[in-house]
């Protein structure tokens, strides 16, 4: 099982590589289920490898001039904080038992297992709608002004994901900093991977001292994504970003799904 997951690694960093997006989503539950990491302490080790991966991903855009400094600044700003507050705040509060349906006992592990599971059948939708959407033509004339409060509010909230459930949020970060920010999709995606950077490493070393830390998994398991970043950067040319968009959220609709029934089921 451990293999499989040192194999899924790979998929999470060409996902980022190819789209921008999407990969990190799919983090917890793999580190959870096949490396057996706590799925409070997976959420922790997620920002590090969201991070990670996102740095380099961001560094290319960068260098490419597809990052929009202040608009990263007031959503990343905003984003940060937010971490912050989660991490230390939301997530020390949470009890060890939360509450009892019939059979099923619902304690943080759970609640944080089936809140991802949801956030996966949320992106997952996602992906496959942006798949199949024809791509947005910018209509002559139209009001280009920053709407940097509506921006502010979505980063708080996107910030907030991250640090309670460990999830880069690409998905919910792109489409703010289109319709908000008014950038082009390359820039965007570009500018996504940016504050992803920041909010996950931010959340992650901000809360160090919390956790105890399997060093040896972490990094082998980042270096490996990190590695899958580079593949999906080369193949970004030869192979159809909406293809793949589509394939990879089918992918996260049924790993959701088991989740689901795991989680409910057979926890």
């Amino acid at each position: 099982m451990a293999i499989l997951g040192y194999l899924i690694a790979v998929l999470i960093g060409l996902s980022l590589g190819l789209i921008g997006g999407g990969g990190s989503i799919i983090t917890v539950p793999v580190l959870v289920y096949l490396l057996k990491v706590e799925p409070v302490s997976a959420t922790m080790y997620s920002l590090f490898v969201v991070g990670s991966c996102s740095l380099v991903g961001s560094a290319k855009a960068y260098k490419k001039g597809l990052v929009d400094t202040p608009v990263v600044f007031v959503f990343g700003g905003a984003s940060m904080l937010s971490v912050f507050i989660a991490r230390h705040y939301l997530v020390p509060l949470l009890p060890d038992y939360l509450f009892s349906i019939g059979d099923i006992t619902v304690t943080k592990s759970t609640f944080l297992m089936l809140a991802f599971a949801f956030l996966m059948l949320v992106t997952s939708v996602s992906m496959i709608r942006a798949a199949v959407r024809p791509p947005m033509i910018p209509v002559p004339g139209q009001d280009q002004a920053r709407k940097m409060l509506p921006l502010f509010a979505q980063g708080a909230a996107v910030g907030a994901v991250t640090g309670l459930l460990g999830a880069g949020g690409g998905f919910l970060i792109i489409p703010a900093l289109v319709l908000f920010g008014k950038l082009p999709m390359k820039t965007a995606v570009g500018s996504s991977l940016t504050i992803m950077t920041f909010s996950s490493l931010f959340g992650f070393f901000s809360t160090l001292a919390q956790y105890t830390i399997n060093w040896a998994l972490l990094l082998s398991f980042t270096a490996i994504a990190v590695g899958g970043i580079f593949i999906g950067m080369k193949l970004s040319d030869k192979i159809s970003p909406n293809s793949l968009k589509k394939g990879f959220g089918w992918f996260v609709l049924i790993v959701a799904v088991l989740v689901i029934i795991r989680e409910i089921f057979f926890a």
